[in-house]
């Protein structure tokens, strides 16, 4: 099939054969599916809904999704193409179709002499090797240079997520002598003041990242860093400064000349693998880096090779889909019971709401299923104070994935053994719930979950995990015909911006609606 004239999973017979399929069985006309119906029923459920893929294993049997329901969905995938999309993506071609470029991401974590690197990008990753050693040499000297206390890491959306993430998940892999990390990307001041508070100018190095070097929030904190630093009688401009974009000439129009590039084909969430990752590699090392992306291409060589029923990237962007459009969830909570992975909702956030929050298809056609979810969540045992009462008892139904790492990373196993026991004993209330005469206190129950576990917190681990979510965001994209590489929606607000902004403190001009200009004079502009 022609990866570029694939049908939209609305389009697809499977479609019509879901659809009644959950009229006849999960609709509440039809009584609903009720999970510990399921599993009273069938001994086997919970082995055949679990998945090992490298680094990860999921148990994906407390989902309201039935061996029917499994193998139509299996068959969408097979007649919406989305294994020729995949191969597509992973061969270089132009799959961000609205900007004509390919989607190069995977080929990032391919290591020298990969024999999976097609001919047709054999020159591209040369080049990719080239940077990725430079990089790497680059963060060794800075690791190695006992003036360099701090690093302040300046970037915004996933040119700051991905790093920060990356650093707080690795903390147990930092040696002692690394340099302080720091990451600011609010334009609100505060971040950046709150960051350099007790920093020396000679003895920070700033990293500004964006891939354009047009982002007005990280140009506005650039600047007020270079105004700091040369307040502090910094004068070594090129030696405390470096950049990390796909456009160093407009980096050296700010003074920044010593740069790392990135290729115009990798988006900024989808870029912790190129010189976005430099905080990462000052932390952990080079090695560490390595690790990391190793990690992330053995979960992209499982994606590449692996059959639809066994594929867990695929499997877990088909039950998105399947409770998304057919049993209606809005929202989607993944809640980490690690503290270091306590930044991956806000990133898979971004990864999935920037890539699939999208109304048209790739084709500029309304898409008439629902796209992207609300994905939310925070760190457990923390969020069991806080949201889990509306997960329990609320109105809606909200499926949640739970992450545990088997190995503690810390001496107090202990405690370590609550944590998990937390874990696991959330995930069953949310399905078995609880009678009881009084209905204050009584647990609905048959609420869907789904329980990723890693055997440690290790770079090839985490490389792993985020190369998962990458492949499962991108494979639900594909079935709802929709570019995810293209991110039009965060422009609008900006241009507004801009316009704002050139009008302050001339009342009465631009043309604004009444609310918004009335705000404009009561903030003083």
């Amino acid at each position: 099939m022609n990866w570029q004239n694939r049908p939209r999973c609305d389009q697809a017979p499977a479609w019509a054969l879901l659809r009644a399929h959950y009229e006849q069985h999960f609709s509440a006309n039809a009584g609903a599916f009720d999970l510990r119906a399921a599993f009273a029923q069938d001994p086997r459920r919970a082995p055949d809904f679990s998945l090992q893929a490298p680094y990860v294993f999921a148990d994906l049997s407390k989902n309201l999704i039935d061996r029917n329901a499994r193998q139509l969905l299996g068959q969408l995938a097979r007649e919406c193409g989305v294994e020729a999309h995949r191969d597509a993506l992973l061969a270089g071609e132009p799959v961000n179709v609205t900007e004509q470029r390919p989607a190069l991401h995977p080929l990032l974590r391919a290591p020298q002499n990969d024999p999976n690197v097609p001919d047709g990008l054999r020159d591209e990753h040369l080049k990719i090797l080239q940077e990725l050693d430079a990089l790497l040499s680059f963060a060794e000297q800075v690791r190695a240079d006992a003036n360099i206390t701090d690093v302040v890491h300046i970037g915004i959306g996933g040119s700051d997520l991905g790093p920060r993430l990356a650093v707080q998940a690795l903390t147990e892999h930092v040696s002692a002598s690394a340099p302080r990390l720091h990451f600011v990307a609010n334009m609100d001041a505060h971040d950046l003041l709150s960051a350099l508070r007790g920093l020396q100018p000679e003895r920070t190095l700033f990293i500004v990242a964006s891939k354009s070097f047009g982002t007005a929030e990280t140009l506005a904190n650039a600047r007020a860093a270079l105004d700091w630093f040369g307040a502090g009688d910094g004068v070594d401009v090129a030696g405390h400064f470096v950049a990390l974009t796909a456009r160093p000439d407009v980096a050296a129009q700010l003074g920044i000349t010593r740069c790392f590039s990135m290729a115009e084909g990798v988006g900024g969430r989808y870029s912790l693998w190129s010189a976005i990752g430099l905080p990462v590699a000052i932390a952990i090392g080079a090695a560490g880096f390595r690790a990391l992306l190793a990690g992330a291409r053995t979960m992209d060589r499982h994606f590449a090779t692996a059959p639809i029923a066994t594929n867990l990237p695929l499997q877990l962007a088909l039950l998105d889909v399947w409770q998304r459009d057919f049993l209606g969830f809005a929202s989607r909570c993944l809640v980490p019971y690690r503290h270091g992975l306590r930044l991956l909702p806000a990133w898979w956030q971004q990864l999935e709401m920037e890539s699939n929050g999208k109304r048209v298809d790739s084709h500029g056609r309304a898409v008439p299923a629902h796209t992207a979810p609300v994905i939310w969540g925070a760190e457990g045992s923390n969020s069991q104070h806080t949201f889990f009462q509306m997960l329990h008892q609320g109105t809606q139904t909200v499926p949640v994935e739970f992450i545990a790492v088997r190995e503690a990373g810390h001496p107090l196993a202990s405690q370590h053994r609550q944590l998990l026991a937390h874990a696991l004993a959330q995930a069953r209330a949310l399905m078995v719930g609880a009678d009881h005469a009084d209905p204050a206190r009584q647990f609905p129950g048959n609420r869907p979950s789904t329980f990723l576990l890693l055997e440690r917190l290790d770079p090839q681990t985490l490389g792993a995990l985020l190369a998962l979510y990458e492949h499962r965001t991108f494979v639900a994209g594909s079935l709802w015909g929709i570019d995810s590489f293209d991110q039009w929606g965060v422009e609008l607000g900006k241009t507004i911006a801009r316009a704002i902004e050139a009008q302050w403190g001339q009342p009465g001009a631009g043309d604004f609606d009444d609310s918004t200009s009335a705000l404009l004079a009561r903030l003083g502009g």
